[in-house]
């Protein structure tokens, strides 16, 4: 007899858990926890100029969209620049990362095929309960980079070219 999963259940809405990752706030929309593992959907708020750790995702692809502004996202030697209402793709093993172009914020939505993605932030950021987001520590960047190891990912430095 072959055992089934158990269905998932039917979630009419989630509350965003508003966090601050990396100082940059950062909402958690929706994680493995309602989506049975399968989905991290995370909301970005992002200074222009910001420009992504260099990083590898072991077991899940990541994709982006951008809602306002301007970002470019390099995957492996390819670079492509997104404005609002564009989509980008990222797939699992192939290092990337990203620039917030211009000369304002941009907001973006990172996906992933797994809850991954939202508990890896979940770990490293604190909730966004003050007005201001704390002070980014570069001793905790070993910190993170641990936790991203512990989640299926790898840092891999600055990127490339940047």
């Amino acid at each position: 007899m072959i055992a089934q999963s158990p269905m998932p259940k039917a979630v009419v809405a989630v509350p965003a858990e508003r966090r601050w990752f990396l100082g940059l706030p950062t909402w958690i929309r929706a994680s493995g926890a309602e989506t049975n593992g399968t989905l991290s959907l995370l909301e970005q708020v992002i200074p222009p100029g910001f420009v992504s750790p260099w990083h590898v995702h072991h077991n899940e692809d990541e994709s982006f969209y951008v809602i306002d502004g301007t970002m470019t996202v390099v995957v492996g030697d390819s670079a492509v620049t997104l404005n609002a209402g564009d989509f980008g793709f990222g797939p699992r093993g192939i290092p990337h990362g990203f620039r917030i172009e211009g000369t304002k914020p941009a907001r973006i939505l990172l996906m992933t095929n797994s809850g991954g993605l939202a508990a890896f932030i979940r770990e490293t950021s604190v909730p966004a309960e003050g007005a201001a987001p704390p002070e980014l520590n570069p001793a905790d960047l070993p910190k993170v980079a641990a936790a991203a190891e512990r989640h299926g990912m790898t840092i891999l430095g600055p990127m490339p070219g940047i």
